[in-house]
């Protein structure tokens, strides 16, 4: 029932969504933004959010960075381990770990992102 009222909302408001209408220009930092949470939708299988996400941000649809460009400009060293996991995850993960006390002996990885790299079988995700 989620579904279909996600659905719902999405065709209602692209039946409403002024295409002539100019979009004000996106500065970059709300692109990265924007290309981060659609990467996160994408990979939760959040489609109808997605299809009102786009025109309502204003963002291009076809995707202005790659996920290499993305990562360099946030400073995130990807582990190809984890390069199907959206980067957002490795955001916080880094922040999780910047929190950790000193004291603490180093872990081999996030339990966050190991955790959530783990259910990256395609018969597992959500969306599949």
């Amino acid at each position: 029932m989620g579904q279909i009222r996600a659905r719902i909302r999405a065709e209602i408001f692209q039946a409403l969504d002024d295409k002539g209408a100019p979009k004000a220009k996106l500065s970059n930092e709300n692109l990265i933004i924007n290309e981060l949470i659609r990467e996160y939708m994408e990979y939760n299988g959040y489609r109808h959010a997605l299809s009102v996400f786009v025109p309502e941000s204003g963002q291009p649809v076809e995707k202005p960075f790659h996920r290499r460009f993305l990562a360099h400009e946030l400073n995130i060293t990807e582990d190809p381990r984890y390069a199907q996991v959206p980067l957002l995850y490795s955001i916080i993960t880094a922040l999780q770990e910047s929190k950790r006390p000193v004291i603490d002996p180093p872990r081999r990885q996030s339990t966050f992102i190991t955790l959530l790299a783990s259910h990256c079988d395609p018969k597992l995700r959500r969306h599949q």
